[in-house]
């Protein structure tokens, strides 16, 4: 016996037709929509990752460089006490002669330099533990500008800040205006004489910018990548070790800093803090207290 096929038609009108294909055609397109917004968020994500892994990479190679830094810093600094200790007896003994006094007070500030540079790499070394707080950072960057002054006035150079009267934000006063100290200090050499740095401040959503740009010549796109490792610079005297030091505070904010070249020529150093409102809120209220 044959087995029978049972075929049931389908009496649809022309507008049921019409809807059914209307109704695909919606849930086709909201089904590639679904995929694009998953594609870009999953670039984002590698692109993300790909980040960390350069971090990562990049404070592993860090911490072995401190580990050894950081012992011959200790190996230079004994003996550089001692010089010291027997250049200050000398010049005691040399008073009244002037010609060699000249050349132990060279001998001093050659030891008063090497110890700076001794206390740079050790504080690179160092973890960074930011001391948090509320803080002003209009005012710590102020703060920041007026130490230059003597710099500025120097190179007939100007420093112009533009912000809002002021920018509350969570984090260690002291450290950052270290860092934002070398960063000017950097600007306004790289500017020249009767050069102009261009400081801007503000809030966008959930982060706060700043923008340090300068009226230098620019940084070469090929040393980006290496401009805040240790030890690197461009000058002819230097430690190389500012900007490293720059970015390890700010990291240390769980901020980030990028480098790269202003439209109208120049440096252009951009800094993103996260805004943490409740724990600049909750600061302020524990003050209140």
């Amino acid at each position: 016996m044959e087995p029978t096929t049972t075929t049931t038609k389908l009496n649809l009108t022309q507008d049921e037709i019409v809807g059914i294909l209307e109704s695909y055609s919606q849930a086709a397109d909201r089904l590639k929509e679904s995929h694009d917004v998953l594609q870009l968020e999953v670039r984002r994500l590698r692109e993300e990752l790909a980040n960390k892994n350069r971090q990562l990479e990049r404070r592993k190679r860090l911490a072995a460089l401190g580990e050894m830094a950081a012992g011959l810093a200790h190996e230079i600094r004994n003996p550089l006490g001692g010089i010291q200790l027997y250049a200050n007896l000398l010049k005691k003994d040399l008073t009244g002669q002037l010609e060699q006094l000249q050349i132990v007070d060279k001998i001093i500030m050659g030891v008063r330099s090497l110890d700076a540079l001794v206390t740079d790499v050790l504080a690179m070394t160092h973890t960074v533990e930011p001391k948090f707080a509320a803080m002003d950072l209009v005012q710590v960057v102020g703060t920041a500008v007026e130490l230059v002054q003597p710099q500025l006035a120097e190179k007939q150079s100007q420093v112009s800040i533009h912000s809002p009267a002021s920018l509350e934000m969570f984090g260690d006063p002291n450290m950052l205006q270290r860092a934002f100290l070398n960063l000017i200090r950097n600007a306004v050499d790289a500017a020249g004489q009767g050069g102009q740095v261009f400081i801007d401040l503000n809030r966008k959503q959930k982060y706060i910018l700043m923008q340090v740009a300068d009226t230098g010549p620019g940084i070469d796109p090929e040393i980006t990548d290496r401009i805040f490792n240790p030890f690197f610079t461009t000058k002819d005297t230097g430690t190389g070790l500012g900007l490293s030091i720059v970015h390890r505070i700010i990291e240390a904010h769980d901020g980030t800093i990028k480098v790269g070249n202003a439209p109208a020529g120049g440096a252009n150093f951009t800094l993103k803090f996260p805004y943490k409102v409740s724990t600049v809120q909750s600061q302020g209220s524990e003050h209140n207290d």
